[in-house]
């Protein structure tokens, strides 16, 4: 029990963690910085961080795993790395921080309902990784409420609007990181937190590539040498991504990817206040509405969990 309190108070320090990352990705971007330039920087220190611990604390490295088990840290490079912080980046650009978090925190209603899905589907070792979902009233109720509280965001009372550029990206990312809980947990009880981090950073930074030529070019000293870009830059480098991935990969191995992920539920309450504190952001009424439903229903649908093995 006292390991297990562990692990929920590290799960609730990472996220609170994470609720600040809205805020300065914000921040960075309003310096001039294109979302694939923060990540690339962003997970660029964080992959050399995890090469300098490894160094510091003697730890053997093997390099490759096979093809098979390459792809799959492969999808968790780009599902936990690359895809998802260009999409949450890229929301960034087009919407408020508060509203890019409140909608994440759809998160953990997603990764309950593909855990469902996965388990039902397959019996492999990822399936048998993963927590057992129930199929009922908090699950089905939690996610109808959930999805009104998107649509009220989405459509806003500002008038209706059938494509709204950054909260759809913001959705984008929620999917790929249920995508990553659903194969990291048992990832990370194989092959240990920090093998499994340090693939997820390579491979992140291998697959946005394709994505950097032009925002490079953006970069200049000018905005570089800002103490405001680079404390922000450290932050995320190596307090959100090299301690946090490390930390959150433990959470989930111990916890379990449906237990772990519901306290992302958290996430945009710290992300509203400091928003509306750091960048001065405000809300709709309708926009408040939404972001309370949403919470509403991944709380009542986080129930849905069975804890058996965990």
């Amino acid at each position: 029990m006292e390991n297990r309190l562990r692990y929920h108070l590290l799960a609730f320090l990472v996220i609170a963690i994470w609720g600040l990352t809205f805020v300065s990705t914000k921040v960075l971007i309003n310096a001039g910085m294109h979302p694939a330039s923060i990540f690339l920087i962003r997970f660029a220190l964080a992959y050399a961080g995890i090469w300098l611990y490894i160094a510091l604390t003697r730890q053997k490295v093997k390099l490759w795993y096979g093809w098979r088990e390459e792809l799959v840290f492969l999808l968790l490079g780009v599902t936990g790395g690359s895809a998802y912080f260009l999409t949450e980046n890229t929301a960034l650009s087009y919407t408020q921080a508060s509203n890019v978090a409140f909608l994440v925190s759809c998160t953990p209603l997603i990764t309950a309902i593909f855990t469902l899905i996965f388990k039902r589907l397959s019996n492999g070792r990822f399936a048998r990784g993963l927590e057992s979902i129930r199929l009922g009233p908090p699950l089905i109720g939690g996610t109808v409420l959930a999805i009104a509280g998107m649509a009220l965001l989405l459509f806003d009372a500002s008038g209706i609007h059938l494509s709204t550029r950054g909260d759809l990206f913001a959705i984008g990312a929620s999917l790929c990181w249920a995508t990553y809980s659903l194969f990291m947990a048992q990832i990370a009880r194989e092959y240990g937190t920090v093998t499994a981090t340090r693939k997820v950073f390579f491979y992140g930074l291998i697959t946005i590539i394709p994505f950097i030529n032009g925002p490079l070019a953006t970069l200049s000293p000018a905005i570089l040498s800002q103490p405001v870009v680079w404390g922000n830059l450290l932050f995320l480098g190596l307090a959100a991504s090299l301690l946090c991935f490390i930390l959150w990969n433990l959470v989930m191995e111990k916890l379990g990817n449906v237990t772990a992920t519901n306290y992302v539920y958290l996430n945009p309450v710290l992300t509203l206040l400091s928003a509306m504190i750091l960048l001065g952001e405000r809300t709709t009424l309708t926009a408040g509405l939404g972001c309370a439903a949403i919470l509403a229903g991944v709380i009542w649908a986080g129930r849905a969990h069975m804890p058996d093995n965990h």
